[in-house]
């Protein structure tokens, strides 16, 4: 099972910018057949947004559902995507 992941990110937002960073480094490590991950521009898609709840960014939804308000360390996020990933991508807690 492939889990989705976006990241909700402002144009110019360095905090925004510093979260793909790390995204993309541990969809690399994971493996990029198990994530697919997607940059959400939230000026473009603010409707998606809010949808989801997104009141800052960045923000990260799994799955779609928002699960992270803020960027979590990068340690957290390994951690919730494995856990995820041998749990057949199921797990909805945070």
């Amino acid at each position: 099972m492939t889990i989705k992941l976006e990241v909700f990110a402002s144009p110019g937002c360095s905090k925004c910018g510093h979260a793909k960073h790390v995204l993309r480094k541990l969809v690399e490590e994971l493996g990029n057949d198990k994530i697919q991950w997607r940059e959400v521009n939230v000026l473009d898609e603010i409707d998606h947004a809010v949808e989801l709840g997104v009141l800052s960014t960045p923000s990260i939804a799994i799955n779609g559902k928002l699960v992270y308000t803020s960027l979590p360390s990068a340690s957290k996020l390994r951690a919730e995507l494995e856990r995820r990933l041998s749990s057949g991508g199921n797990g909805d807690q945070a």
